[in-house]
C-alpha cells in the first residue's frame, strides 16, 4: 500500500512507535526509527524489520528535544529518501506529581518532548509534502488530549496543544494533499504507562495494584487496555487514500473513556 513511501515515526524503539514502525512496514513503506535504548538491541530491530519485510529501515537517534538534532535529522532522510511522505510524532514522557511539587525541569523536558518537538518535526516535514502535492501527518496524542485526570499538568497541557496544533496545521495544508489528524489512545501497556504505575501509586497513596484497577481501568468502560495494534492499524488507515477526507480530526481509541 505505501511502496515507495517514507515514514518517519518518533520514539518509536518500543511500544506503541514500535508497534506503528510494524504496521507500515508491513505495508511496504521504508522506515525511520527514532528513540531510545541499547543500540545493540536497535541495531536487531531495524535488521528484522528490514528483513522481514523488504524495505529500507533507517534509524535515527535525534534527541527530539534538541531543534537542532531535528533539522539535522530531516536532512539525512531528504539526502537519502527525498523527504519524509509520512510523519507519526509519537515521541514522549511522562511524570507524574502535584503541580506544585511538579519539577520545572519536568515540565520543560515534557513540553520540548510531547509538544514542541512535534512543531519542529512538521515544519521541517511540509515543504516536501507540499512539492509533492501528498503528504500524511498523525499524531500519536491520548485520551488526554480531550479529557484530564490529576497529577499529569505537563503532560494534559503537551496534548491537549497536540490537539490544537493538529487541527490548525489541518486548516493550513486542507488544499495541498495533505492531511493532519491526532489518534488519542486510551491507556494502552507499554513502557511509558507501566512506569507510570508506580509513580501514581506514591502520588495517591495506594499499592500499584490500585493503580491499574481503580486509576487507570476505571476511566476506560471496556475494562481492558487498548492493544499496541489497534492503535497501529488506525495509523495506518490514516495515511491510506480511504482516509484522504478525514483531517483534522482528533480520534479517541480509549474503550469509551471519553464517551463519559
Amino acid at each position: 500500500m505505501f511502496t515507495g513511501k517514507t515514514v518517519l515515526i518518533t520514539g518509536s524503539t518500543s511500544g506503541i512507535g514500535l508497534g506503528i514502525a510494524e504496521q507500515f512496514a508491513r505495508d511496504g513503506a521504508n522506515i525511520i526509527l527514532n528513540g531510545m535504548g541499547d543500540a545493540a538491541g536497535i541495531e536487531a530491530t531495524r535488521r528484522r524489520l528490514a528483513e522481514t519485510h523488504g524495505v529500507e529501515v533507517r534509524f535515527d537517534g535525534a534527541d527530539m528535544s534538541r531543534p537542532a538534532a531535528i533539522e539535522a535529522m530531516f536532512r539525512a532522510i531528504a539526502d537519502e529518501f527525498g523527504g519524509v511522505d509520512i510523519l507519526v510524532n509519537n515521541a514522549g514522557i511522562q511524570h507524574v506529581a502535584p503541580v506544585d511539587e511538579f519539577p520545572p525541569e519536568k515540565w520543560d523536558a515534557i513540553i520540548a518532548i510531547n509538544l514542541t518537538a512535534a512543531f519542529h518535526t512538521i515544519r521541517h516535514a511540509l515543504p516536501a509534502m507540499k512539492r509533492k502535492g501528498w503528504g500524511r501527518i498523525i499524531q500519536v496524542a491520548s485520551a488526554h488530549a480531550l479529557v484530564a485526570s490529576p497529577f499529569k499538568s505537563a503532560y494534559v497541557a503537551a496534548k491537549h496543544g497536540i490537539a490544537g496544533l493538529t487541527k490548525t496545521v489541518a486548516l493550513e495544508v486542507a488544499e495541498q494533499g495533505i492531511t493532519v489528524n491526532a489518534v488519542c489512545p486510551g491507556y494502552v501497556w507499554t513502557p511509558l504507562v507501566e512506569k507510570q504505575v508506580p509513580e501514581t501509586a506514591r502520588a495517591r497513596g495506594i499499592s500499584e495494584d490500585e493503580v491499574i484497577k481503580n486509576v487507570l481501568l476505571a476511566a476506560q468502560p471496556t475494562k481492558q487496555f487498548v492493544s499496541i495494534e489497534q492503535v497501529a492499524a488506525l495509523a495506518g488507515f490514516l495515511a491510506s487514500d480511504a482516509a484522504a477526507s478525514i483531517t483534522g480530526a482528533v480520534l479517541p481509541v480509549d474503550g469509551g473513556w471519553t464517551a463519559h
